[in-house]
Protein backbone atom coordinates (compact mmCIF):
# COMPACT_ATOMS: atom_id res chain seq x y z
CA UNK A 1 0.00 0.00 0.00
CA UNK A 2 0.95 3.43 -0.70
CA UNK A 3 2.28 5.94 1.28
CA UNK A 4 1.21 9.45 1.43
CA UNK A 5 4.01 11.29 0.93
CA UNK A 6 4.51 9.25 -2.53
CA UNK A 7 0.48 10.09 -3.42
CA UNK A 8 1.27 14.30 -2.70
CA UNK A 9 4.39 13.82 -5.15
CA UNK A 10 1.26 13.14 -7.97
CA UNK A 11 -1.22 14.81 -6.73
CA UNK A 12 0.34 18.42 -5.59
CA UNK A 13 1.86 19.98 -2.59
CA UNK A 14 -0.17 23.45 -2.87
CA UNK A 15 -2.65 23.95 -0.11
CA UNK A 16 -5.53 26.81 -0.30
CA UNK A 17 -5.32 28.55 2.98
CA UNK A 18 -6.98 31.09 5.05
CA UNK A 19 -7.00 33.18 7.97
CA UNK A 20 -8.46 32.62 11.40
CA UNK A 21 -9.56 36.53 11.32
CA UNK A 22 -10.89 36.26 7.51
CA UNK A 23 -14.37 36.18 6.68
CA UNK A 24 -16.69 32.81 5.90
CA UNK A 25 -17.90 34.70 2.99
CA UNK A 26 -14.50 34.97 1.95
CA UNK A 27 -13.62 30.49 2.45
CA UNK A 28 -17.30 30.40 0.46
CA UNK A 29 -15.75 32.33 -1.97
CA UNK A 30 -12.38 30.53 -2.68
CA UNK A 31 -13.94 27.10 -2.41
CA UNK A 32 -16.05 27.83 -5.11
CA UNK A 33 -13.73 29.25 -6.95
CA UNK A 34 -10.96 26.55 -6.25
CA UNK A 35 -13.64 23.90 -6.97
CA UNK A 36 -12.41 22.35 -3.23
CA UNK A 37 -14.16 21.23 -0.09
CA UNK A 38 -12.04 22.99 3.15
CA UNK A 39 -8.99 25.17 3.62
CA UNK A 40 -6.59 24.92 5.86
CA UNK A 41 -6.70 27.31 8.51
CA UNK A 42 -3.24 28.90 8.95
CA UNK A 43 -1.90 32.02 11.36
CA UNK A 44 1.62 33.26 11.08
CA UNK A 45 2.38 29.87 9.04
CA UNK A 46 1.04 27.39 11.99
CA UNK A 47 -1.82 24.99 11.21
CA UNK A 48 -4.79 25.99 13.65
CA UNK A 49 -7.67 24.69 12.49
CA UNK A 50 -9.53 23.76 8.99
CA UNK A 51 -13.30 25.20 7.67
CA UNK A 52 -15.28 23.21 5.51
CA UNK A 53 -18.89 23.10 3.21
CA UNK A 54 -20.46 21.08 6.11
CA UNK A 55 -18.84 23.75 8.84
CA UNK A 56 -19.95 26.45 6.89
CA UNK A 57 -23.46 25.06 6.48
CA UNK A 58 -23.68 23.40 10.24
CA UNK A 59 -22.23 26.02 12.03
CA UNK A 60 -23.32 29.21 9.74
CA UNK A 61 -26.67 28.51 7.98
CA UNK A 62 -28.17 26.51 10.76
CA UNK A 63 -27.21 29.38 13.50
CA UNK A 64 -28.46 32.21 10.81
CA UNK A 65 -25.22 33.78 11.24
CA UNK A 66 -23.71 36.16 8.17
CA UNK A 67 -21.18 34.93 5.86
CA UNK A 68 -20.03 38.11 5.72
CA UNK A 69 -20.04 39.22 9.36
CA UNK A 70 -18.55 35.82 10.47
CA UNK A 71 -15.62 35.08 11.00
CA UNK A 72 -13.28 31.61 10.07
CA UNK A 73 -12.17 31.34 14.02
CA UNK A 74 -15.88 31.43 15.19
CA UNK A 75 -17.17 28.38 12.76
CA UNK A 76 -13.82 26.00 12.21
CA UNK A 77 -12.86 22.95 13.63
CA UNK A 78 -9.90 23.40 15.80
CA UNK A 79 -9.02 19.90 16.59
CA UNK A 80 -7.49 18.91 13.63
CA UNK A 81 -6.87 15.39 12.55
CA UNK A 82 -3.86 14.79 10.17
CA UNK A 83 -1.80 12.71 8.83
CA UNK A 84 2.19 12.71 8.15
CA UNK A 85 3.96 11.44 4.73
CA UNK A 86 5.12 8.11 6.03
CA UNK A 87 1.28 7.30 6.55
CA UNK A 88 -0.74 4.90 4.03
CA UNK A 89 -3.44 5.30 2.23
CA UNK A 90 -5.10 2.94 4.01
CA UNK A 91 -4.35 4.14 7.19
CA UNK A 92 -5.62 7.44 6.56
CA UNK A 93 -8.96 5.92 4.56
CA UNK A 94 -9.39 4.19 8.46
CA UNK A 95 -9.06 7.59 9.94
CA UNK A 96 -11.00 9.21 7.76
CA UNK A 97 -14.16 6.57 7.68
CA UNK A 98 -14.00 6.57 11.89
CA UNK A 99 -13.87 10.17 12.45
CA UNK A 100 -16.15 10.68 9.21
CA UNK A 101 -14.37 13.31 8.23
CA UNK A 102 -13.48 14.53 4.53
CA UNK A 103 -10.16 16.10 4.32
CA UNK A 104 -6.90 15.35 6.18
CA UNK A 105 -3.79 18.02 6.34
CA UNK A 106 -0.60 16.44 5.84
CA UNK A 107 2.33 17.70 8.29
CA UNK A 108 5.38 17.17 8.81
CA UNK A 109 7.35 18.70 11.76
CA UNK A 110 4.31 20.51 12.03
CA UNK A 111 4.75 21.69 8.44
CA UNK A 112 1.88 21.80 6.19
CA UNK A 113 3.03 19.57 3.18
CA UNK A 114 -0.33 18.91 1.33
CA UNK A 115 -3.89 18.59 1.90
CA UNK A 116 -6.12 14.81 0.96
CA UNK A 117 -9.50 14.39 0.43
CA UNK A 118 -11.46 10.83 0.81
CA UNK A 119 -11.74 10.97 -3.30
CA UNK A 120 -7.97 11.17 -3.45
CA UNK A 121 -7.63 8.35 -1.21
CA UNK A 122 -10.48 6.47 -3.52
CA UNK A 123 -7.96 7.08 -6.33
CA UNK A 124 -5.16 6.22 -5.30
CA UNK A 125 -6.83 2.86 -3.70
CA UNK A 126 -8.60 2.09 -7.33
CA UNK A 127 -5.20 2.91 -8.83
CA UNK A 128 -3.52 0.24 -6.80
CA UNK A 129 -6.33 -2.27 -7.17
CA UNK A 130 -5.85 -1.76 -10.98
CA UNK A 131 -2.28 -2.09 -11.14
CA UNK A 132 -2.42 -5.26 -9.08
CA UNK A 133 -5.36 -6.72 -12.11
CA UNK A 134 -2.60 -5.60 -14.91
CA UNK A 135 -0.37 -8.09 -13.01
CA UNK A 136 -2.15 -10.86 -12.38
CA UNK A 137 -3.78 -11.09 -15.67
CA UNK A 138 0.26 -10.48 -17.37
CA UNK A 139 1.23 -13.07 -15.54
CA UNK A 140 -1.37 -15.17 -16.38
CA UNK A 141 -1.56 -14.34 -19.71
CA UNK A 142 2.55 -15.41 -19.81
CA UNK A 143 2.00 -18.68 -17.79
CA UNK A 144 -0.13 -19.60 -20.55
CA UNK A 145 2.47 -19.06 -23.35
CA UNK A 146 4.89 -22.14 -21.99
Amino acid sequence: MSQIGKMLETKGTHVWTIEPDDSVFNAIKIMDEKGIGALAVVDNGKLVGIVSERDCARRLILKKMSAEETVIKDIMTKDVFFTHPHQTVTECMAVMTQRRIRHLPVLDNNHLLGMISLGDLAKEMIAEQQFKIENLEHNLSWGESY
